[in-house]
């Protein structure tokens, strides 16, 4: 709020209707300066032809969906309103656009930019975290046109990336399946600070239990988890160089005074034993010292990777005497994480392993020690995965996720589809790019087993879709196709999330770990046929009858009628 107030924003912009205040951006970059520079100069010439201030509809929405899916989950609306909560020109900003235009602008221009804001935008919007498809409006945005025109870039910006990784994210979700633990491990690798920032909250969002990503954590409240790396594996040369060998029970009842010696005693019996002895032999002790001393660290959470020397015959042997020291002392380790190789084979071969100790030495629960992979995982890689047999209990994701490896963007649009209450298309030559217009009401329709069946589109003085009432539904632009649904339950889309100077009741946004239920929720309602990888069935998204004849109407009434000569 004082960072609102310092950049001269007035409480009324921020709190409309008297709703609760609204925080600024998550990145302070997003101000009314991220945007194109046409959209300056269109400002300028509505304004230098007085249309500036005529009543415009915008709607926002995508033509395809991503990863060869049939999917797409809606993302990034926070960030929007709270762009718009905030929208206003400083000075600095002001200097900075005269300095960008032309000389021969008038400097009248700049006082009409001074005086901007959203108190005269609507956002009518798809709650986020719900499952969306081609060609409905996400977003629809009404106000005055050289406003508008001012939030169109900031606003595709703020949602092609976050929708685009959210259903990357959900999408690695369903293959992995509901039992596993999936962490996003991307920081590192994503495309700059924002977009590791925005990767881990919209990850979460998709689906992901926790992130590695501390700022992140701190951010929006996401589970942290994190171990150790392979340099920390390797900076050990024995364990000599453990000096404070002391640990406590932990019921803090007595203390071992010699927890090496203790690791040491434990590896010797995994040796000796007669099934487990000719597994491994001598076992890397630089890497026997790099666990003893995590485990010191971090007896209540001890986690391993043990791929830095050789997995079977050193790593998994080597944790397992810590965790078997750990064990006498009253801990539980969580488990190991594997970062290379055969990743199906290697966790199999760790589960034998554990499940022999706990057989063997009777150590109960010792067989379920989690199992966590890494190493440039993506959808593929868990679908072979799961094919293969493994034993993996968690992954972690990073590289493909968070920079959309497989796409790396979803293509959303904005385009005006009415003016002064008069609609307006914009044609091409690729149907596909053919906008549907006028202002819209949109609706789901779900049929008897409780699945959505059709989204459909229908003008905003219709009247809308009643249960148990057959409707036509039409394909926007194919005459051929077309069926009669007779809806279970309607749900419609589009509520209102900035209501502007209307008296309009404006939706809360829900926090992160709410939008994160609504998706899951949201993808478990959807028939399987939609969601499988290979070769899904398409959701089909209609128009009403009557929005279908207008559309066509428009569509010849525009389009210019050629001469033969």
């Amino acid at each position: 709020m004082a960072a609102a107030v310092a950049n001269g924003v007035k409480k009324e912009q921020i709190r409309p209707n008297k709703c609760a205040v609204i925080s600024v951006p998550t990145n302070p970059m997003v101000t009314p300066l991220l945007t194109d520079l046409y959209q300056f100069t269109m400002a300028y010439s509505y304004w230098k032809a007085g249309k500036h201030d005529e009543r415009a509809v915008f709607d926002l929405y995508f033509r395809k969906n991503p990863f060869g899916g049939e999917y797409t989950i809606f993302a990034g609306l926070e960030e929007c309103i709270k762009f718009i909560a905030h929208f206003k020109l400083t000075e600095d900003e002001i200097a900075f656009i005269r300095s960008s235009l032309p000389p021969t602008c008038e400097g009248a221009f700049y006082d009409y930019l001074r005086g901007i804001n959203c108190s005269d935008v609507e956002i009518y919007s798809i709650p986020e975290g719900s499952v969306v498809f081609p060609k409905v409006p996400l977003m629809r945005i009404e106000g005055p046109i050289a406003v508008v025109q001012l939030l169109e870039t900031a606003f595709v910006n703020l949602i092609n990336y976050a929708s685009l990784v959210t259903t990357n994210a959900a999408r690695h979700r369903f293959v992995a399946g509901k039992s596993k633990l999936l962490l996003e491990f991307g920081l590192r690798r994503a495309q700059g600070p924002d977009g590791g920032i925005s990767a881990s909250k919209y990850c979460y969002m998709g689906g992901f239990d926790a992130t590695s990503n501390v700022a992140a954590g701190k951010l929006f409240g996401i589970p942290l988890r994190g171990t150790h790396s392979h340099a920390f594996v390797s900076s050990f040369l024995s364990p000599d160089e453990i000096t404070d060998k002391s640990l406590k029970h932990h019921d803090g009842s007595s203390v071992c005074k010699d927890f090496v010696s203790l690791v040491k005693t434990w590896l010797n019996k995994l040796k000796g034993s007669r099934i487990l002895g000719g597994i491994f032999s001598e076992t890397n002790q630089s890497e026997l010292a790099a666990f003893t001393s995590y485990g010191l660290a971090f007896p209540g959470s001890f986690l391993a990777l043990v791929d830095t020397y050789d997995v079977m015959r050193s790593g998994v042997p080597n944790f397992c005497a810590v965790a078997l020291a750990l064990n006498d002392l009253g801990y539980r380790a969580v488990g190991i994480r594997l970062d290379s190789g055969d990743l199906a084979y290697q966790s199999c071969e760790a589960r034998k392993f554990f499940q022999t100790i706990e057989k063997e030495f009777g150590v109960s629960g010792f067989g379920k020690m989690s199992i966590t992979a890494s190493n440039d995982l993506n959808e593929e890689t868990l679908d072979a995965l799961n094919k293969q047999g493994h034993e993996v209990d968690s992954f972690g994701i990073g590289t493909h996720l968070v920079t959309c490896y497989a796409q790396p963007a979803l293509g959303v649009v904005f385009k005006l589809v009415e003016i002064n209450n008069q609609p307006r298309i914009k044609l091409s030559e690729d149907v596909t790019k053919v906008s549907i217009p006028c202002k819209k009401r949109c609706f789901r329709l779900y049929g008897k087993e409780g699945y959505p069946l059709v989204d459909i589109m229908a003008g905003e003085n219709e009247p809308p879709p009643k249960v148990g009432e057959r409707i036509l539904c039409r394909h926007p632009f194919s005459e051929s196709k077309r069926a009669y649904v007779v809806p279970q339950r309607v749900e419609e889309l589009l509520k209102c999330f900035w209501p502007g100077s209307s008296d309009k009741k404006r939706e809360d946004l829900p926090p992160l770990k709410e939008i994160r239920e609504r998706c899951i929720k949201q993808l478990e309602q959807m028939r399987p046929d939609h969601m499988r990888k290979l070769n899904p069935t398409p959701y089909k998204v209609s128009v009403s009858a009557k929005l279908y004849d207008f559309i066509h109407f428009l569509w010849l009434n525009e389009a210019p009628v050629g001469e033969l000569q």
